[in-house]
């Protein structure tokens, strides 16, 4: 019998808070509430609390601290057990949703089966690293577009409009277009965004250097048009392994870019996607969907087929042409990063031709 299916002597769930943390110990054979407490969210609050004793299952739901817990849990010998927040319904939407009544959820849950908390798995430290190197950047990034935005708009009150340009150059174009009398209120932030500007191609250079000195299997992704050094870092970091998924579609549904279902007899409504997993990596292979679709994207299987989708789509046929490409694009990806092979962008499209003239 594996681990995962043989009860401990002790089931604790603890529902993690910023300062302090609620936890519910039980008897893993007769289900029996041996101790309720709290302890504090700190490393010595942990290592005093668990550091010794027999081995325990806990179980406690992802967040800002979970992987730091989980890490120090397991190295005192603990089977850990992290759910997804997303899929424990019974926790996330109870009517008497307190701190000691979703830790004693999380141990009745976690004692009766641990399949019902739907595991996660945290990404190594050097994943998490590089990674944090890439949402830092996606900040300053949000950072300038909502400073722009601002400005822009603040003009505009005024009676203006500054000058169409791109984000990364507004600092220095618009500079000189601003009305007299909004100099004092906006010169400040102007000098803000040039420093943002500084910041963000500093941290392009980190991705590129990531992606082609740390991890250069990310060359194999960017292979295909629209995807580079950022979209497949991202890719390769949050993935952590090609190894990890059973097949390509799976990695659709990791992502969250697959449709939510909601059957009941004979009705099956049409839904929006589940917007699962990481709401970063799905936002980028979005993007790069858009430049598939876009104007500039070169002539591939991909654009043609998401062509196709986008004509028959009706009123939201391009939202959801670029939905559906965007997942597509992940399970390409997928198959590139796994076997390495040279991306041929009309493959499909030649195979047919040569099959029509056969």
């Amino acid at each position: 019998m594996s681990e995962a299916n043989t009860t401990p002597s002790l089931v604790v769930g603890i529902d993690l808070g910023d300062r302090r943390s609620q936890l519910v110990v039980l008897d893993g054979t007769s289900g029996e509430v041996l101790e309720e407490s709290t302890l504090a969210t700190t490393i010595k609050g942990f290592e005093a609390r668990f550091g010794r004793g027999d081995p325990a299952r806990i179980a406690f739901e992802a967040g800002t601290h979970s992987r730091w817990i989980r890490e120090l849990l397991r190295g005192f010998g603990h089977e850990v057990i992290v759910a997804d927040p997303r899929k424990v319904r019974l926790i996330s939407t109870s009517d008497s949703k307190n701190d000691k009544n979703d830790a004693m959820r999380l141990a009745l849950l976690a004692r009766a089966d641990p399949r019902l908390l739907h595991p996660i798995q945290h990404r190594g430290p050097e994943a998490q690293t590089a990674l944090a190197v890439l949402r830092a950047r996606d900040q300053a990034v949000k950072m300038r577009t909502l400073l722009v935005n601002h400005m822009r708009g603040m003009v505009k009150a005024f009676g203006r409009r500054l000058p169409s340009c791109s984000a990364a150059s507004f600092h220095k174009s618009a500079r000189d277009h601003v009305p007299r009398e909004l100099v004092p209120a906006l010169s400040s932030l102007f000098d803000v965004l040039a420093a943002l500007a500084v910041a963000i191609k500093a941290y392009d250079a980190k991705v590129k250097a990531l992606a082609t000195e740390e991890f250069p299997e990310t060359g194999a992704l960017q292979q295909v048009a629209g995807v580079g050094p950022l979209t497949a870092l991202a890719f390769v970091l949050t993935l952590e392994s090609p190894h990890r998924f059973a097949n390509g579609r799976v990695v659709g549904a990791f992502v969250g870019l697959v449709p939510r279902q909601k059957e009941s007899g004979t009705r099956s409504p049409q839904l929006g996607i589940t917007k699962a997993g990481d709401s970063y990596l799905r936002k980028l292979l979005v993007g790069s969907a858009h430049y598939v679709l876009g104007p500039f994207g070169p002539d591939c299987d991909l654009r043609r087929w998401g062509e196709r989708l986008c004509a028959r789509g009706g009123k939201n046929g391009k939202k959801r042409a670029v939905v559906a490409v965007a997942r597509k694009l992940a399970v390409l990806l997928h198959k590139l990063w796994l076997t390495g092979e040279v991306y041929e962008p009309l493959r499909n499209a030649q195979k047919h031709a040569v099959a029509v003239t056969a």
